[in-house]
């Protein structure tokens, strides 16, 4: 009698309702708010419903989300990168010297890119790991350096604050296909940075939600000390979430080089304030443990939307500013609630 009313009483904590399955999403808040600027600017900007228009507005969020979503997954670890900006331009910078001055094959300093920034990732979660200093000092730390190491070698080398142009070297028309080519589809172009993008999201949201590195990811962000008593590798994990901020800033990187042919060494800085608010409107917490890569990828949306919304509607563009804080402000209270609610409701 007593083991059947357990069982009744498990069955009954187990069984939820649809609404709080959808309360406690993390994404919610973000879906709401990009159905209301979807609306806004629908109503409010001729164009803005427009086939061609989707492109634009696509490319635009791409740009961000390829970056937002890795920086979603450390922010899920508890943890943030202030070097996420100057990193995409690092990565680019390596690529196009490394190739125009070696006189090799693009693909070669392509590779080389991966490497070396995928080198600067883990050395981020190194020394944060072993100095347990905050991500906060340690990824300033890094901007600073990358930020002066792009322009002095940069000038060292090129003399100019800018690379020489790569487009006439041998690999460039296939490497411009892989990170910088227009795809048409029904009529629309679309940069090939979305296919990137949504790939990164499904990939993300597998890691998160089917692999055991996904418990860890938000085990970390949730108690950094009661993961590490049960056993989960914390050092490895940060490592590899910085490491995942890297692979993105290369992604983003090679874009932006095979997109224009050279690279302006002063470029990225700043950017990294747009990926965290991103991932923020998307639901991730600044304290961790806490978030999903849809929801970054629903920020970054959002984020074209308003950029690009601006500007069909024809408004003065320094506006936009304005609101993209806005924007943050009522996504976190609107997080903020959707949690309360969702933890009342369990």
């Amino acid at each position: 009698m007593s083991a059947t009313l357990d069982k009744t009483l498990d069955e009954r904590i187990l069984r939820t309702s649809p609404l709080r399955r959808l309360l406690s999403r993390p994404e919610l808040g973000s879906v709401v708010g990009a159905l209301a600027v979807f609306l806004f600017f629908a109503v409010t900007a001729d164009g803005f419903l427009r086939a061609s228009s989707l492109g634009t507005v696509l490319y635009a969020s791409s740009t961000i989300g390829i970056m937002a979503v890795p920086v979603a997954l450390l922010m899920i670890g508890g943890e943030f990168d202030l070097s996420a900006g100057v990193l995409v331009t690092s990565s680019a910078l390596v690529s196009s010297m490394f190739s125009y001055q070696m006189t090799a094959d693009t693909w070669v300093g392509v590779g080389v890119s991966l490497l070396v920034t995928l080198a600067v990732g883990a050395a981020n979660g190194f020394v944060l790991t072993r100095t347990r200093l905050p991500s906060f000092i340690v990824t300033l730390g890094t901007f600073l350096m990358l930020t002066g190491m792009n322009l002095g070698l940069t000038k060292l080398i090129d003399g100019t604050v800018s690379t020489k142009t790569i487009a006439d070297m041998e690999g460039f028309p296939s490497a411009h296909a892989v990170f910088a080519s227009t795809l048409t589809v029904g009529g629309v172009d679309f940069k090939i940075t979305v296919i990137w993008w949504l790939a990164l999201v499904a990939i993300a949201s597998w890691i998160l939600l089917r692999t055991r590195a996904g418990n860890w990811i938000f085990a970390v962000g949730g108690n950094q000390d009661a993961a590490r008593a049960v056993g989960v590798p914390v050092t490895g994990t940060k490592i590899g979430l910085y490491m995942g901020v890297a692979f993105g800033a290369w992604i983003s990187g090679q874009h932006l080089l095979f997109s224009y042919d050279a690279v302006q060494s002063g470029e990225g800085v700043g950017n990294e304030l747009i990926y965290i608010i991103a991932a923020v409107i998307g639901g991730c917490l600044i304290t961790g443990g806490h978030g999903s890569a849809v929801g970054s990828a629903v920020g970054a949306l959002l984020f074209g939307m308003t950029s690009k919304g601006i500007v069909f509607a024809e408004w003065n563009p320094d506006w936009f500013k304005f609101f993209l804080g806005a924007m943050l402000l009522l996504a976190t209270l609107l997080n903020t609630w959707v949690r309360k609610r969702a933890e009342a409701a369990a």
